[in-house]
């Protein structure tokens, strides 16, 4: 088989499995073990760990750690194709997709596993002079721009230059922007003096702005007044109850009215499907992602999986699953157990999610943990433990395993960070194969 058809030509694949995050991979190991003839595309030639993407950010981990190249882990996948590639529409009623260059590919079963896109919700100005960070690049750019502003800073000082306060401003206040916020405050706090002068970091503060009345929403009450006062004592000053009416260049107005002088604003407000899913002719619910059966199956569309933050998985209760990357792992798995039984002329088995809780970061040695069904509680140094134990497991590779734990280790022990003077690294295109 060629490499690549012409605009006018088609090729047959078993399944297709659009997008390479937690629920497609966990999908495509599952088929290329299987022996299923699997075609994985993304735009991306790398698996991106989204939950560490804000400590490549802050300079405690390197893009490397948090991406793994998508054919290094399927080459031993002999039945499996990973292409690179811009999935610009899809066509749910014969199972094909066409590509940014005109090539169409179909397949007797489709797995859409597009992952997410930023939802400003119509806020004025937050495409153009917020940051997101859902992707490695948004991390990357993210950290030169904090990276930037501390250089103009300390320019400015050295200089006798008169220089006004700035805000560093993070919305959103879930794990994300819970994690983001303490991240930045506890670098200013240690890590900036170690580079520069006190002085610097005094010019920087940080502001956590979100609609809800607390941070973590998800969590219990114990965990959220735990996460807001370590947030608290770094220097994190909240705006709850208070939404971002516009974003400019240099400042962000507030709902109250109020305005915060920002050159930096981190949007971790919300997230939706991506709009590709949009041109597969299915209609669409909460988030702009696509209503599946408990079978993870789309309705009304024969051969059509929906998993990971393309889909709203029934919990059982009446409710949809979380956009959890647990969940999305676990539901690839099981779609690639459902899709081998269609193939095999079986019948599919309802999607059986494991709760294993939830966990946030707040700084060096806080962290909250609710483990289980039944939310087992943990604070303090031994949830901090827990969090750092878990997330090092579930990277891909055991090299990125091994170097997340020595950059840890220095980060947590010391007040360096090798990354920080030239920024986040590279832009985390092109990752390579070896």
């Amino acid at each position: 088989m060629s490499a690549r058809t012409t605009s006018n030509e088609s090729t047959t694949y078993d399944v297709i499995v659009v997008g390479g995050g937690f629920a497609g991979v966990a999908a495509t190991k599952f088929l290329g073990k299987a022996g299923v003839r699997t075609l994985l595309i993304d735009r991306n030639n790398y698996q991106q760990f989204q939950p560490l993407l804000y400590q490549v950010a802050t300079a405690q981990l390197p893009g490397t750690d948090v991406a793994a190249p998508l054919r290094t882990l399927f080459r031993r996948h002999k039945s499996v194709r990973v292409l690179t590639a811009e999935v610009t529409a899809v066509n749910a009623r014969d199972r094909s997709v066409t590509l940014a260059d005109g090539t169409a590919y179909s397949s007797r079963i489709l797995v859409l596993a597009t992952g997410a896109e930023v939802n400003f919700f119509g806020t004025p100005g937050a495409a153009e002079y917020s940051y997101p960070l859902y992707s490695l690049d948004d991390a990357t750019r993210l950290g030169s721009a904090l990276v930037a502003e501390l250089d103009d800073r300390d320019a400015a000082l050295a200089d006798g230059t008169t220089t006004e306060p700035r805000s560093v401003v993070v919305v959103g206040g879930g794990p994300t922007g819970v994690e983001t916020a303490g991240a930045i405050a506890e670098a200013l706090k240690r890590v900036v003096p170690h580079y520069f002068s006190d002085q610097v970091a005094q010019q920087f503060s940080v502001h956590l702005v979100d609609l809800g009345p607390t941070v973590l929403a998800p969590f219990s009450a114990k965990s959220q007044a735990y996460a807001h006062e370590k947030l608290d004592q770094l220097g994190v000053r909240f705006h709850l109850k208070t939404g971002v009416n516009e974003i400019h260049e240099d400042h962000v107005v507030l709902s109250d009215g109020s305005t915060l002088m920002a050159d930096t604003v981190i949007w971790a407000g919300g997230l939706k499907a991506q709009s590709v899913i949009g041109t597969a002719g299915l209609p669409t619910g909460r988030g702009g992602r696509l209503d599946v059966s408990p079978d993870l199956t789309v309705p009304n569309a024969e051969g059509v999986y929906a998993l990971g933050d393309s889909a709203n998985i029934p919990d059982g209760n009446g409710q949809s699953l979380p956009q959890l990357g647990a969940v999305a792992m676990q539901a690839g798995k099981w779609a690639g157990k459902n899709i081998v039984a269609d193939l095999n002329g079986q019948p599919r088995t309802p999607f059986n999610y494991v709760d294993k809780g939830f966990m946030a970061m707040i700084g060096r040695g806080a962290a909250v943990a609710e483990l289980g069904t039944g939310r087992k509680q943990l604070d303090g140094p031994l949830a901090f433990a827990s969090w750092l134990a878990v997330h090092d497991a579930l990277l891909p590779r055991w090299a990125q395993r091994t170097d997340a734990v020595a950059n840890w280790s220095r980060d947590y022990l010391t007040n360096s960070r090798s990354a920080f003077m030239v920024g986040t690294g590279e832009s985390g295109q092109g990752v390579s194969d070896r």
